[in-house]
């Protein structure tokens, strides 16, 4: 029953997120019970853990809200929802961030300092050059980074809560934390044992600033301007061949000349040498089906390595490697060993030292001085590799890393990536082409070695020869027992710390794992692998996977590898794919353009649900344009909040009880239309469209208070009958399914006004059903529509007549199909009460009208 005590007098958005976001703390409303749950009721949920590094921006409240609205309402459908929350600490952006904020840098030769205080806190823009940062040990670095993360999450969390995420809070997991440092080394330790992980000398994808190697999956194509040089190669016969070149810096790192096998050109070339330009080096002409006839000359160099194709030529042609960039994006000091003349030693030790920008300027200076600069350099623009979160183009160096196999070499585990991909029911199903796009796209097997501080440690040590070198083909590899382990600090089994680095002993591995090697775990972090076997078995596989279109190719790809080479199996049953959030040009927010909302202040002055209506608002893998200036549908939300504030007490304020007889067929017609929305819109909730949900419920309220409560309200107010009582009943039932039908979306309104009449949450209420609306509805729903036709033209009729709605008509004719005239007839006392109307007759029309209004006299 209704406690009229509970209503407030004004009822306000105010407040609610802190009221009922303490309310839901204390009575445990979405804690996660495993005592009575089995894996038919359970809906588990492998929630994508956000970089803790900055703050969050409004893409995340996009994305995030979506999936809430699931878990909302799969826990009203009965569903025991396990939704935890990860914070994704280890990586790049945090060690960036640390840098930035504290104003220091890692140096890992540094003693580690007790007390180390930092010379910045807060990042007031002095401490982002490296030459203005302080370096500190490996241990310090480590310890600040900590700190900082740990700030950021409680950040994160805080507006979580504000923004109403209904997630279980005491199942929360750090990536750099001890059980997922134990599960991530276990399961690259096991994916060692099976041969699934390699460490290989081999060219490998570079970062010069952040010195480290960089996956496939973390490039990115940039238009870049640059230069073609036309640059001349001598025959033996003392003729030449022409090439055409982006990177003359790289003619020292020339290992051939490649054509494609059927230019008629070059045929008669093939299997013959020609010498480099300047450093006078003999090097083959070869074929390869890679080489295109339509660029340039039709032939281009080989070298190590100017880009992935050279990689390709190098490994197919078996050529060998004269690598000359280090890992500090500059030119080596010693030239390659087949650079033998005095000229051509001179000309490289010209280069030695120089950014490749420094060298390119000095080789083509090189080249006009001896003649070998054939032309004027061509502009152009061209696709350049960078890092994802770099600034600098990428290099190829030679590097020795670790590496996962995924299927770029095996046939077979191709085909089962691609199989558990079709497995998975995708949201919208055309994501999934994406993904099976990057599967028969991939190069090169995922490198998981990074060359950073702050990560999940690889396992992994090396013994020392008799001269002190490292055998690295011989690796020791940490047992279950040891983990977590970091073997920088930890003897290696069989060893104790008094043999790291000297001969006979061991050496342990500095690097640690690229951050996706720790969040394709993610299912398995949450869920207790290994760990909590008896969860584990609960969870997995999980019910959803929702995410960003963007990390396609990094995190969802490499959670279905892990599965695939762990468990044999899909990860999940449906993944739900959420666009990206535009500014007013269309263009994508990110930090690099500089374009980001954060959401603080939207949830502050908005309130959360008109937030999260906004997001909800658009559908799975659409992207939608937001403009903090004018946030349209942000203010529509918080108008549709109010609204089912008002109308919930506006209700709640007539006696009667929802329980009683629905009599009249108005009634009736309503609850009968009320449940094809229940229908429709659990339907497109399944079908992970929220936002046809929302629309259907939405629509439907807005005639609801439009029409039929305005409609019905005089009767309402009457003195007890059963036509009152069926009034009120009906009002009353509506506004109960209502509340739950927009519980998923605007949870603070829906549980604020829920409370006013009920025991407990709404968000642990039953969803609406269409069985709980049969009986008391009948199929006549045209009739809340004449109704509500001839009300609007009551209405309009006084408008034009310039009177007030509450102005008394003496008489008025309702003209109208006669097929309707019966059903317009059975609303009619309710018409007159609401148009205040004394007589009220029906004609027969072919078109709907309201006409012959006449008004009362005033009164002398």
């Amino acid at each position: 029953m209704t406690d009229t005590a509970r209503i407030p007098d004004k009822p306000a958005l105010e407040g609610l997120e802190s009221v009922w976001g303490g309310a839901w703390e204390r009575e445990g409303t979405y804690r996660f019970d495993r005592t009575t749950a089995t894996r038919e009721c359970i809906y588990s949920i492998d929630t994508p853990p956000p970089t803790a590094s900055g703050s969050l921006h409004i893409g995340h409240v996009f994305s995030y809200t979506h999936t809430d609205v699931v878990a909302r309402f799969q826990r009203m459908r009965g569903k025991s929802v396990f939704y935890p929350m990860g914070w994704d600490d280890n990586g790049l952006p945090t060690e960036r961030r640390v840098q930035n904020y504290y104003g220091v840098r890692c140096d890992p030769t540094l003693a580690y300092v007790e007390g180390f205080v930092p010379p910045f806190e807060g990042g007031d823009g002095k401490s982002t050059k490296a030459a203005d940062q302080v370096p500190i040990s490996r241990r310090n670095f480590i310890e600040l980074c900590e700190r900082l993360t740990v700030e950021d999450e409680q950040q994160f969390e805080a507006l979580w809560r504000q923004l109403g995420l209904s997630v279980d809070w005491t199942q929360t997991y750090r990536t750099i934390g001890d059980e997922s440092l134990f599960a991530s080394q276990l399961a690259f330790v096991r994916n060692v044992e099976r041969g699934e992980a390699y460490q290989a000398l081999a060219p490998t994808l570079w970062d010069v600033t952040f010195r480290t190697a960089v996956a496939q999956a973390e490039l990115e194509d940039r238009e870049q301007p640059g230069h073609y040089h036309r640059v001349s190669f001598h025959r033996p016969d003392g003729g030449v061949i022409e090439i055409e070149t982006s990177r003359p810096e790289l003619i020292p790192a020339c290992v051939a000349l490649v054509a494609h096998p059927d230019d008629e050109r070059y045929q008669p070339l093939f299997g013959t040498t020609v010498t480099t330009p300047v450093f006078g080096v003999e090097v083959p002409v070869v074929a390869h089906h890679l080489a295109q006839k339509d660029k340039g000359t039709g032939i281009a160099m080989i070298c190590t390595f100017g880009d992935i194709t050279d990689v390709v030529w190098w490994r197919e042609l078996d050529l060998p490697n004269r690598a000359i960039i280090g890992f500090d994006g500059r030119v080596i000091a010693e030239a390659p060993d087949v650079i033998t003349s005095e000229a051509g030693k001179a000309a490289f030790a010209e280069l030695a030292g120089k950014t490749t920008f420094s060298a390119k300027q000095a080789v083509v200076q090189q080249l006009r001085d001896s003649g070998d600069l054939l032309a004027d350099p061509k502009s152009i623009t061209h696709p350049v590799k960078f890092f994802e979160k770099g600034d600098k183009p990428l290099e190829i160096v030679s590097t020795r890393q670790w590496y996962i196999r995924n299927g770029a070499r095996d046939e077979a585990l191709r085909e089962r990536l691609l199989s558990r991909g079709r497995e998975i029911d995708w949201h919208p199903d055309f994501m999934r082409v994406r993904y099976e796009n990057w599967v028969g796209g991939l190069s090169g097997d995922w490198l998981v070695s990074r060359q950073r501080f702050f990560g999940v440690p690889i396992p992994v040590w090396y013994p020392l020869d008799a001269a002190g070198d490292p055998v690295f083909d011989e690796p020791i590899v940490a047992t279950r027992e040891m983990l977590p382990v970091d073997p920088s600090s930890a003897a290696a089994p069989g060893f104790d710390e008094s043999q790291r680095g000297v001969a006979g002993g061991f050496i342990g591995e500095h690097d640690v794992m690229d951050t996706w090697a720790t969040s394709s775990l993610t299912p398995q972090l949450a869920g207790g692998w290994e760990r909590d076997p008896e969860l584990f078995d609960l969870v997995f596989p999980y019910s959803l996977r929702p995410q960003g279109q963007d990390i396609i190719r990094t995190w969802l790809f490499s959670t279905t590898l892990r599965a695939e080479l762990e468990h044999g199996v899909a990860p999940w049953a449906h993944a739900s794919i959420s666009g990206f959030i535009v500014d007013p040009d269309r263009k994508k927010m990110s930090k690099s353009k500089g374009n980001v909302v954060t959401p603080a202040g939207l949830l502050d002055q908005h309130g959360s649900d008109a937030v999260r209506y906004w997001a909800a608002s658009s559908r799975l893998g659409t992207d939608a344009a937001f403009d903090p200036q004018n946030p349209t549908q942000v203010k529509i939300g918080r108008r549709l909040a109010i609204k089912v504030l008002n109308a919930a007490k506006f209700i709640l304020g007539f006696d009667g009880r929802a329980d009683a007889p629905v009599t009249v067929p108005v009634d009736r017609s309503m609850l009968a239309e009320l449940a094809g929305v229940v229908e429709r819109a659990t339907r497109s909730l399944e079908a992970y469209d929220h936002a046809r949900a929302l629309e259907l419920a939405e629509t439907f309220f807005w005639t609801f208070c439009d029409d039929y409560l305005e409609l019905v309200k005089e009767r309402a107010y009457g003195e007890p009958s059963p036509e009152q009582a069926s009034a009120v009943a009906a009002l009353k039932t509506a506004l109960d399914v209502l509340l739950r039908l927009f519980a998923p979306v605007i949870p603070f309104a829906t549980e604020e006004a829920w409370r006013w009449s009920h025991e407990g949450s709404v968000h642990v209420a039953s969803w609406p059903n269409v069985d709980e609306l049969a009986a008391r509805g009948e199929a006549g729903v045209e009739l809340l529509e004449l109704a509500g036709l001839a009300l609007t033209g009551i209405r309009r009729a006084k408008t034009d007549a310039k009177a007030s709605q509450k102005t008394p008509v003496a008489s008025a004719v309702i003209a109208a199909p006669a097929a309707t005239i019966p059903l317009l007839e059975s609303v009619a006392s309710d018409l007159r009460a609401v148009g205040r109307i004394a007589e009220l007759g029906f004609v027969e029309a072919e078109s709907f009208e309201v006409r012959d209004v006449v008004f009362e006299a005033p009164s002398e």
